[in-house]
């Protein structure tokens, strides 16, 4: 909670400046303004008044080399109530070597008395830029006090001169010219405070300065107001205090000050960023309560929220209620979508979504391209890829290094290291120094491609020219590759060599030297490096336990197996499809397929098996890595033919109300299409989609060809259309027209081909839940 007991105002050592100055300031020993000029200067001054008067502004160009500054102060002073003359004047007069200090302080009471702020806050900004050896304010604000009372001014102007200093984040001046202020009877206003407040968050000092402000303003009976409370809210957001954002948003409704929808943003984003989502909901739900509507940057904060934990499923329900109350999506929204989309390898939607915003006028940024291009990199859709950057290269957005080290990467994956290196070459021309990241994605991509001795070419360049060090993942590709190929020497000569260059392994190096000591049946020495791998505090993976459960069962050694298995679930390492696997291989070698499916029922729904290996562990939570673990078993029997295993498990989940993601039904209709249950595979394919789910497009094709080999053709027709009609990308609209001419003709074969090119150019639906589907 905030507190308000008086406290002395004190800065920081770095700004040692709060206390009050106390000195008496002496007054100006320039002749009084109400005074006239010299004689020289009479005429002068009654010329220039003339030509204002005639608005005739260019004739004054020939007298400017005879002004001085007593001259055109007394034209401020004389005609300072005139408008109509003095903006003018002062406009003309302003940026010429006699406006001097006492000239612009002048204006500044002029302009704040006649509220024209904008320019007032022009000429307090040239003033505090060109006064640099006024660090603390006191020439500035001394002129500005001698010229108040000959202009009539308000307290106005030092609001302004503090707001000035603020937005040039002149702490220091600010901080002192408010003191100087109060030392002198006049009273800065709350916009005096709130402007240092946010430059004290800009300049990212220390949040502890602005609440000794806070509350210094508080002990002298200047009253925060909403835009206090939203400043500081915001500055302890921003530096991960949500707790204090929190007591200054309960401290503003205590003290009667109503929070607006700023406020409620700036803790909705401040919980997200958080990834407490759901105190964000309750936030977002609280503004209807106090009778504040939501704006787009509400949604788009919660959009982002939800994006960024992966719950897509649950933007649908956010742009519903966005839709009903006709907030238009900008940039922002549909960036944050397209992103999310893509992370979760959703790249229809994804696509969906990007080409409506260009419908609507709207351009994706160069993040959201990227994410694109990743996206059908990740597909291994090249050409889309490089067809977005195209797209890019029209909307004028320039490629970043992201986008290139993207590309590279999936121009490496597929062994395409030609092509790579031409983006490379693009990507140094373009200003961008290849990242570490960079340098990775080639040494895998010749990994991938076998090529060791490239790879140790682009590792032995870092270290020569000194720009790049190579980090763990440099030497663990490199490692990985070696064991694929089954060189163990060369592979643990490099975990020396960096080790020696002071780059530690990590679980993936551990990993790939048990992974290929296992693969050579050198057991005894893959559990060497395991304990060694404990011994440095690394936590052993999925691929360590896997890697060591497969070699066991190699040996036929099932005990130690199903005791690594235990093990894994006991750690919180959840079982995928590979390790489903080498178990039940393993245990089949040795004729003990029975066995093998009762262990893994047994793990699932057996009462009699100890809690922290029982199906409760695993999906009792319906978190996202138990549900994966139980989609892996199903798979595992899918691959295996044990369909009726598969369909226990399923019916299992039912049972205990489960939620059933799409990923359940996906295997299981690719099981019953391999099985040759194409009643059942229909049966779960319509389930699926009444239960508002969007099937895999490797379902979809599966489906459809088994379902015109065995001739069932009303059902195929059933799915074809309803993939056609949930197809949102309107670049898929000529293959659409193809599919259904080629249907209606009876060209099946052709409308096979045509559908698994959509699929391969991700114009298929391949995921999710989605408001659209059936």
């Amino acid at each position: 909670m905030v507190t308000t007991n008086p406290v002395h105002f004190q800065l920081s050592p770095k700004m040692n400046l709060l206390k009050p100055y106390r000195k008496t300031l002496q007054f100006s020993t320039l002749p009084s303004l109400s005074q006239p000029p010299p004689a020289a200067d009479v005429h002068l001054v009654g010329k220039a008044i003339a030509i204002l008067k005639r608005h005739h502004l260019i004739n004054l160009e020939p007298l400017s080399s005879q002004f001085t500054s007593q001259s055109a102060s007394y034209i401020l002073h004389h005609c300072q109530f005139d408008k109509t003359l003095i903006l003018p004047f002062i406009n003309w007069a302003r940026r010429r070597p006699f406006f001097d200090l006492r000239c612009n302080c002048l204006s500044l009471h002029i302009l704040t008395r006649f509220k024209l702020y904008k320019t007032a806050q022009i000429i307090a900004e040239d003033v505090a830029i060109n006064t640099r050896d006024d660090e603390n304010g006191d020439l500035v604000f001394t002129c500005l006090k001698d010229t108040y009372s000959d202009c009539n001014s308000s307290s106005a102007v030092i609001d302004l001169l503090v707001k000035s200093y603020s937005n040039l984040k002149l702490v220091k001046r600010g901080l002192n010219t408010i003191h100087l202020a109060i030392s002198h009877g006049f009273m800065p206003g709350v916009l005096s405070y709130n402007s240092v407040l946010d430059a004290i968050i800009r300049s990212n000092e220390p949040m502890k300065l602005a609440e000794e402000m806070y509350l210094n303003m508080i002990r002298i009976g200047v009253s925060p107001n909403v835009f206090t409370y939203n400043i500081l809210i915001r500055g302890f957001c921003g530096v991960r205090e949500l707790e204090k954002g929190l007591g200054f948003f309960n401290e503003m409704q205590k003290n009667g000050c109503l929070p607006n929808v700023v406020t409620y943003n700036t803790l909705i984003d401040a919980n997200c960023k958080l990834r407490r989502l759901d105190d964000a909901f309750k936030l977002f739900k609280t503004m209807s309560n106090k009778d504040l509507e939501p704006n787009l940057i509400s949604y788009n904060v919660i959009l982002n929220g939800l994006a960024r934990e992966g719950r897509m499923k649950e933007t649908d329900e956010v742009l519903e209620e966005m839709k009903h109350k006709r907030i238009i999506p900008d940039e922002v929204t549909y960036n944050t979508l397209v992103n999310g989309y893509c992370k979760e390898g959703n790249f229809h939607q994804a696509l969906v979504l990007h080409n409506e915003m260009t419908r609507n006028g709207l351009s994706p940024n160069v993040i959201t391209y990227t994410s694109l291009i990743n996206s059908m990199c990740k597909a291994r859709n090249l050409h889309k890829a490089m067809d977005l950057l195209e797209q890019m290269r029209v909307r004028k957005l320039f490629p970043n290094a992201r986008t290139y080290t993207t590309l590279i990467d999936g121009f490496s994956q597929q062994g395409f290291m030609d092509e790579a290196y031409k983006l490379l070459n693009d990507m140094k021309k373009n200003g961008f120094s290849p990242s570490i990241v960079t340098y990775n994605t080639l040494i895998n991509g010749h990994v991938v491609d076998g090529k060791m001795e490239d790879a140790l070419r682009i590792l032995n360049n870092m270290s020569k020219t000194g720009l790049i060090t190579p980090d763990v993942v440099s030497y663990s590709t490199i490692i990985t590759g070696f064991c694929r190929n089954q060189d163990l020497e060369n592979a643990f000569q490099m975990k020396r060599e960096m080790v020696a260059k002071g780059v530690l392994p990590d679980t993936v190096t551990y990993s790939s030297l048990i992974k290929g000591l296992c693969d050579q049946r050198k057991l005894t020495e893959a559990c060497d490096v395991f304990q060694e791998m404990l011994r440095n505090n690394l936590p052993p993976d999925e691929c360590t336990y896997t890697a060591l459960i497969n070699a066991y069962c190699v040996e036929g050694d099932t005990i130690n197996a199903l005791h690594l298995h235990d093990e894994m679930l006991k750690k919180g390492l959840l079982p995928d499809v590979v390790t489903y696997n080498v178990l039940i291989n393993g245990l089949s070698k040795k004729a003990r397929t029975r066995e093998a499916k009762q262990i893994l029922f047994k793990l699932y729904y057996d009462n009699e098996v100890p809690d922290d290996v029982t199906y409760e562990t695993l999906i009792g939570n319906s978190g996202k890595m138990e549900v994966n673990s139980v989609v892996a078993l199903i798979k595992v029997f899918c691959m295996k033919g044990l369909m009726k295993e598969a369909d226990k498990v399923f019916d299992k989940m039912l049972e205990r109300k489960e939620e059933v993601c799409e990923g359940v039904y996906n295997v299981l209709i690719h099981g019953h299409c391999k099985g040759g249950n194409l009643r059942k595979s229909f049966e779960l394919y319509k389930k699926m989609v009444s239960c508002g789910f969007v099937p895999h497009t490797a379902t979809v094709i599966a489906l459809i060809k088994e379902l015109i080999k065995g001739e069932m053709m009303l059902e195929s027709s059933e799915v074809i259309e309803n993939v056609l009609r949930s197809c949102r990308v309107t670049d898929a609209e000529v293959a659409k027209a193809l599919v259904e001419i080629n249907h209606k003709e009876g060209n099946m074969d052709v409308v096979f081909r045509i559908l698994s090119e959509m699929a391969k150019d991700g114009f298929l639906p391949n995921s999710g839940k989605t408001a659209y589907a059936q």
